[in-house]
């Protein structure tokens, strides 16, 4: 089925059209139909690129926890946010750029590896069939039998619950929070690389309040400036060290995919939580730009919806291979968006703009865990936003969101806050007398929580 905005975006300009507006950007973009300008295209352009280049940073930094090389990560990561933004620039046409995903990276890393013991290489095969079921859903466009089977309170859930889990990570990371025998966790000694994070964090906070342009950049590279001097002036082990400039990317992880070892039954449950995270994380991203920026087709659906469903399933395919997790759209497009963007211009440039950090990984290298902390914290902030949507007066719906989202930071595990926010839904609808509201897909997902929980615990 296609998406009633394609043969309109296929169409040609006007012949009305004023001279000069009729050059090879304009027929195929359509820039000034969309209310737009060359120049704001790629100023909006720039101004995504700049809120989300963290990412080239902190995406490696997440997955070489996994052991992919640090290197090799950066490269794959470039690469898949390269590809996957030209694609929805020049095939779905819309103004969002696709790259590795906040969440999807730590379910690879903390859950996958780290939890349940696979290899780096088994769980991008995980990564790869859960693009390839995402494709399968993208094409047959059965979005709306699967939006309305998983509760929107969950579906709000999941997204907080990630948020969480990856601040508690950030922080972590920093040594700000530390195991405890006495109390489990408990905040840590205050030595020179607790003080350096927290100024970190404190000045990215202020830079994002206040609207910088890339914010959470800046705070990477603030702090990676103030942890310059330890252990050469002060701390401990010396933390920032020059490797050089400029080098050959590196393609260590490329076609390292394990796709036939993640083929077991005991793997499914994962695999189905990648594709459930991606899939609801595209589909409310394409939702919120499409509402903000009135980025609709004529039936008020989100404009080529389907191309950039296809495009975000096809990507999450391809970054296995590249030796990455999920690509997925980016919520930070919103950037580009607020600055007038509205045509896949705007992604064209974000690609671009990403291809120069392919040769800078030594530069790039230099940046600590203490400096990538703050920007995991503020993601998780911004991550938290759906909690207000979850209604909290209604119990047999609010019990199954507040034990996803708490059971994530708490049990280090995303695959474990989702399953039993399924299993507790399931169980208090069936059981109150409201099976009624229990979905095919939701009795699915409950099953696959069960064989997950017995399989890998």
């Amino acid at each position: 089925m296609q998406d009633s905005s394609t043969t309109a975006d296929a169409a040609p300009a006007s012949s009305s059209q004023a001279p000069g507006e009729g050059n090879w950007l304009e027929r195929y973009f359509r820039i000034r139909h969309r209310g737009s300008t060359l120049r704001t295209e790629v100023l909006a352009g720039v101004a995504t690129f700049l809120a989300s280049m963290y990412i080239i940073v902190v995406n490696p930094a997440i997955l070489s926890d996994a052991g992919i090389p640090f290197s090799a990560a950066l490269s794959a990561t470039v690469l898949i946010s390269f590809m996957s933004s030209l694609a929805m620039g020049l095939y779905a046409r819309n103004p969002i750029l696709v790259a590795p995903g906040m969440g999807m990276n730590a379910l690879f890393t903390y859950t996958l590896v780290h939890g349940a013991g696979l290899s780096w290489e088994v769980a991008l095969g995980c990564v790869f069939w859960s693009g390839v079921l995402f494709a399968t859903l993208a094409l047959f466009n059965v979005r709306k039998a699967i939006i309305e089977a998983i509760p929107a309170s969950l579906r709000y859930a999941i997204t907080c619950g990630i948020g969480l889990f990856i601040t508690f990570i950030g922080l972590k990371n920093a040594g700000f929070i530390v195991g405890s025998d006495a109390t489990l966790v408990s905040l840590g000694s205050m030595d020179p690389t607790l003080i350096t994070f927290f100024i970190g964090m404190m000045a990215t906070v202020i830079m994002v309040i206040m609207r910088f342009n890339g914010a959470l950049i800046l705070g990477i590279a603030l702090t990676t400036l103030l942890a310059t001097p330890m252990g050469r002036i002060w701390g401990g082990d010396v933390m920032v060290e020059w490797s050089g400039l400029a080098a050959w990317p590196d393609f260590s992880a490329v076609m390292q995919v394990d796709i036939w070892g993640a083929l077991k039954v005991a793997y499914l449950p994962f695999i189905f939580v990648m594709l459930f995270t991606n899939f609801f994380d595209a589909l409310s991203c394409f939702m919120a730009l499409s509402e903000s920026a009135d980025l609709k087709d004529k039936d008020g659906n989100p404009r080529n919806l389907k191309r950039s469903m296809t495009v975000d399933a096809f990507a999450s395919m391809i970054a296995a291979p590249l030796g990455t997790s999920a690509a997925q759209t980016f919520i930070e497009s919103g950037a580009g968006v607020a600055q007038g963007g509205r045509t896949g211009l705007v992604a064209v440039v974000i690609a671009v703009l990403f291809l120069p950090f392919l040769f800078l990984s030594p530069l790039l290298s230099l940046v600590p865990s203490i400096a990538t902390a703050p920007a995991l914290v503020l993601v998780g902030l911004f991550m938290l936003a759906p909690i207000g949507k979850i209604d909290w007066t209604r119990y047999d719906e609010a019990f199954p969101a507040f034990l996803a989202i708490i059971l994530m930071p708490l049990t280090y595990s995303i695959t474990l806050g989702i399953a039993f926010g399924f299993l507790s839904f399931v169980m208090i609808k069936l059981f109150t007398g409201r099976v009624i509201e229990i979905k095919p897909a939701m009795w699915v997902s409950a099953a696959l929580s069960v064989v997950m929980l017995v399989t890998t615990h």
